[in-house]
């Protein structure tokens, strides 16, 4: 399944954020403990969370923002901070509640910012902050016109009358939805009718005049659903026209199809064209180099195909040549930016285990369709998540690793190095045991190199036995790279006792793209032989106690573990599934995103073709065989592999004698988002491992 890069995981009770202070975003809580101690669940929540905002217009300070967790309210709060980028001084740039997040910085340094769904603003040197708008419009995705005479928002607009109260208003009391489409349920939320639209405004000060919809009385989403934001838009640089990603199809069409197209909609017509007319994958993330005359896209070629490999196009104005940056490379492209002089364009990308920059150079003659060197620019065990922004012969990025939530970095584009520019968990790392990692190389049944990396306790000791436990990662076509997560944390897990190994099978980018499709249609097969490859390996080592080793894993991580649990031949003592597929006939007949499906076990049941994925990929055939102890967590509100799935694992094994235990999320969906259900996880998982292994 799809796997965004956030996630939450549990705390164990505690309240260290009501007695600390913060400033510039970093603690000054003292701690304590004078020598470093594992990592627990209440030391990984007590973390900020830090999130780039973007550059002032001169390059010369930093906003970012840091959300800190309060667990008695079980609610976060996030506040922005500035800080130079020459001296590191800075401090608290809000203090409002709620959460704030920039939409523009002006040249006067004006900062223009949303809080609470209104627009305000303040000096980023002087002054207070000043609220600009008011009243009952909320206002989402905001983004201001070049000359700055109108303004861009969303909002959601009720388009069908799905719901009985709409369809039925002499029925007020009613609840039914009525449907005669699919896309009638998306991630954790039935379609009651509304769709994300674009809206334009005039603007002056603070006063918005009448908007005008974009996409008036059409059943389409820009931002994309479910997770689509300020990105899906963008101003012309002449402010005379309005670029917008949308998928205009409707209903079963809408589910079975990723063919996102850039419209173009001209203001002083109100005429839309689609600029990217052909194009069948997603085409998303538009975005026009500094000059203004170049256009460029992240696009995709396969209708269907959610993992298609991610190219760079450049459409230049002049001569009306569209170019594929990087048809010619070998991997898929994650985000990307202009250089600030207009001729590279730098991007992030798995590669190896890890995320890392890459440059290539914008051709001069575009008309010669010659095809840019690309080169790796950075390198180390981390992952680089992100790309603010350019200043001087600098990148502004944020990065994580195995061991560290995210910061942000100042990357040196002559000497290639990484410097921090902010350190808003240092001192709270100071008294966290750090832990060994290590990348290895297994021999996959096929004869192929197995990559995978293996985090270890704190003080590990070679010469004693650890518990080991196999992470099945999701997706399935994710990369497992150096990420920082706040539920499937693996320094947390490893910090308990466990050796932990995260093998790249097959189906994760970094490794090529023929590496990356080899899942599709194969989810039972060669992946799950990597799995077993890997832990079979490392299990030669005198270190591993092999009859202390556990499998692991959500989302296809999840169905990892139930196929797993059908052919691993006692290899394992104990899993753990959250959210995983156990059954491909009903999760078929169940989930939303049709198109995910079709494509990755080739299309419906009925269809006998596909026998394989719904019969020897399919754990619930390999019921017979199941005997080992199992935890199941299930989210009542996930859509995407929806509760049947948990269900039906957990009364097979129930039914079996097998020792077994669901834990039910109601209002959770493929996530785990409350930081009191995230505790109760946590527990739960912790307390599974030390029962059963």
């Amino acid at each position: 399944m799809k796997k965004l890069t956030i996630f939450t995981l549990a705390i164990m009770a505690c309240n260290l954020s009501n007695a600390q202070e913060s400033k510039g975003g970093k603690s000054n809580v003292k701690m304590v403990t004078e020598t470093p101690q594992p990592i627990n669940p209440s030391t990984l929540w007590d973390l900020g969370r830090v999130s780039a905002e973007g550059l002032s217009s001169d390059g010369k300070t930093l906003l970012y923002g840091v959300s800190n967790y309060n667990p008695e309210s079980n609610t976060s709060e996030r506040n922005l901070y500035t800080i130079s980028l020459a001296n590191g001084a800075g401090g608290q740039f809000t203090d409002q509640k709620g959460g704030e997040a920039v939409v523009q910085i002006e040249q006067n340094g004006d900062v223009i910012y949303l809080s609470k769904g209104h627009l305000w603003k303040k000096n980023l040197t002087k002054g207070e902050a000043t609220q600009l708008t008011s009243g009952e419009m909320a206002l989402e995705n905001v983004k201001f016109s070049p000359d700055g005479t109108h303004i861009l928002f969303s909002q959601s607009v009720l388009i069908k009358k799905y719901h009985s109260t709409d369809k039925y208003p002499e029925l007020p009391k009613s609840d039914a939805y009525i449907y005669d489409n699919l896309d009638y349920r998306h991630w954790d939320t039935f379609n009651d009718g509304k769709f994300n639209h674009p809206f334009v405004a005039s603007y002056s000060n603070g006063k918005i005049g009448d908007p005008v919809d974009l996409l008036k009385d059409q059943p389409y989403y820009s931002p994309q659903a479910p997770f689509g934001g300020a990105e899906d838009f963008i101003w012309s640089p002449d402010s005379k026209a309005i670029l917008y990603v949308c998928k205009k199809k409707f209903g079963t069409d809408y589910a079975v199809s990723t063919n996102t197209d850039i419209y173009r909609y001209e203001l002083s017509s109100g005429t839309t064209t689609n600029l990217t007319e052909g194009m069948n994958g997603y085409d998303i993330a538009p975005s026009y180099s500094p000059d203004g005359k170049s256009l460029t896209w992240l696009s995709m070629k396969t209708d269907g195909y959610e993992s298609d490999k991610n190219d760079i196009i450049l459409f230049d104005k002049s001569s009306s040549i569209r170019l594929n940056l990087t048809a010619h490379w070998d991997g898929t492209v994650n985000s990307f930016i202009w250089s600030n002089d207009n001729r590279k364009i730098y991007f992030t990308a798995a590669t190896k285990g890890t995320v890392q920059l890459f440059e290539l150079e914008v051709p001069s003659n575009i008309k010669s369709k010659s095809l840019p060197k690309i080169q790796q620019i950075s390198t180390g065990d981390f992952d680089i998540t992100g790309i603010v922004g350019q200043t001087g012969d600098k990148l502004i990025v944020t990065l994580t690793k195995f061991t560290r939530a995210t910061e942000v970095f100042s990357f040196d584009l002559k000497n290639k190095s990484l410097t921090a520019v902010t350190k808003v968990n240092d001192d709270k790392y100071a008294a966290i045991a750090e832990n060994k990692i290590e990348r290895r190389i297994t021999k996959a049944s096929d004869g192929a190199d197995l990559f995978s990396w293996v985090i270890y306790p704190p003080n590990f000791d070679p010469a004693k036995k650890y518990p080991t436990i196999l992470y099945c990662e999701g997706g399935p076509q994710s990369a497992l790279t150096q990420f920082y997560s706040f539920r499937w944390n693996l320094q947390l897990i490893a910090s308990q006792g466990y050796i932990v190994i995260a093998p790249n099978r097959r189906g994760m980018p970094g490794w090529g793209v023929k590496w990356n499709e080899a899942i599709s249609q194969d989810w039972g097969g060669q992946p799950i032989r990597d799995y077993l490859s890997a832990i079979d390996d490392i299990s030669k080592e005198t270190y591993v106690d092999t009859a202390r080793r556990a499998a692991i894993g959500a989302s296809y991580g999840g169905y990892s573990v139930y196929q797993l649990a059908g052919v691993h031949q006692n290899r394992f003592k104990t899993f753990i599934a959250h959210n995983g597929l156990f059954d491909m006939r009903s999760w078929y007949g169940t989930t939303e995103e049709l198109f995910f499906a079709n494509h990755e076990l080739g299309g419906a049941y009925w269809d006998s073709k596909n026998e394989k994925s719904y019969t020897q990929f399919n754990p619930i055939e390999k019921a017979n065989n199941w005997h080992t102890p199992i935890l199941i967590f299930q989210g009542g509100k996930d859509y995407r592999v929806p509760i049947g799935q948990g269900l039906a694992a957990f009364q097979l094994a129930q039914l079996k004698k097998i020792k077994s235990r669901l834990v039910y999320l109601p209002d959770e969906n493929h996530w785990v988002l409350s930081g009191h259900n995230a505790q109760v996880w946590q527990r739960e998982f912790f307390t599974w491992l030390k029962e059963t292994l």
